[in-house]
């Protein structure tokens, strides 16, 4: 990844949200385009796919709390999340993972699609603790069949997230 570069392994990448967020915060990333045939693919599939380490590409969760708030998780996609462990995290009682029908109206992004970075609003976010050992990580970039390669310390700074066990 290149001083200030943007770019995409295929040209002509559209732009999203966490694209445009990200523009807007003067960071580096790279967009990574990847065949998702049946409009999904798994994230262990996409990190194969995509010839990228396992450990480095992470999942987005969104669930909602006991109170009714929602809250977004990261984990490593070869990884489960623990709901207890996240509720713990984020002061909760209980929490629960939202059901797909809500995904697109609470986060303004599609299941498979799902980007910690630019939701309709800004979520508690926490980011599996395994990211503190890399200097790079991967996400969805907000649709199917794109992520974004960026610093961890970037991401956690743009979305204002904190690292946490839960997995």
């Amino acid at each position: 990844m290149g001083k200030k570069e943007k770019k995409s392994k295929k040209q002509g990448a559209q732009k999203t949200n966490a694209a445009r967020m990200l523009d807007s915060a003067n960071a580096e990333y790279e967009l990574i385009e990847y065949e998702a045939p049946d409009g999904f693919l798994d994230g262990v599939s996409v990190a194969k796919q995509t010839g990228l380490p396992v450990e480095m590409v992470f999942k987005t969760l969104v669930t909602v709390g006991h109170s009714g708030q929602n809250y977004v998780c990261c984990v490593p996609v070869a990884e489960e999340l623990d709901l207890k462990k996240a509720a713990k995290h984020f002061g909760e009682k209980k929490i629960e993972m939202i059901h797909a029908r809500d995904i697109t109206a609470t986060t303004g992004y599609i299941k498979g699609g799902c980007s910690p970075i630019g939701m309709k609003k800004p979520f508690p976010t926490v980011v599996h603790k395994s990211a503190d050992d890399l200097d790079e990580i991967v996400v969805s970039a907000g649709k199917v069949g794109l992520q974004v390669r960026l610093k961890t310390k970037d991401l956690l700074a743009v979305v204002g997230a904190e690292t946490d066990d839960i997995c």
